[in-house]
């Protein structure tokens, strides 16, 4: 490990958009690397973790030029007769989207269905806490 940083199971989870047992199921499948804390705790990596997500991981077979996944829940759909606005909750980010009224239809869009905001951006502001 390259001790830089190093998150525990439900860190790496909460990092990938995925339950703990996921990244547990990673991890005895041999495709993400863990080791133990002092405390005897799981713990990957942050080197690791990110080599892992810059492989393309897994989003359903679904191949795309855009790299900024977020995974959520639809809070709320407004249409009107040519536009929807969509609201999606992923994890602590709120992303709202305007697509045509026909796409949010052909979607089935509806409030409480799990829904992946999907962004192509030429600017993107990063921040550090």
């Amino acid at each position: 490990m390259s001790g830089v940083t190093a998150f525990r199971i439900g860190e790496a989870a909460q990092l990938l958009g995925v339950s703990a047992d996921t990244v547990r199921r990673l991890i005895d499948g041999g495709r993400l690397t863990a080791t133990r804390d002092e405390h005897g705790h799981r713990v990957v990596d942050g080197a690791d973790l990110a080599a892992y997500v810059r492989s393309g991981g897994d989003h359903g077979g679904v191949r795309s030029s855009a790299r900024n996944r977020l995974r959520g829940i639809v809070t709320a759909v407004t249409r009107d007769t040519v536009m929807a606005q969509v609201e999606l909750q992923a994890g602590p980010f709120r992303v709202v989207s305007l697509m045509s009224r026909e796409a949010a239809d052909e979607l089935g869009l509806e409030v409480g269905q799990v829904a992946v905001a999907v962004v192509k951006s030429t600017t993107v502001v990063v921040e550090v806490p």
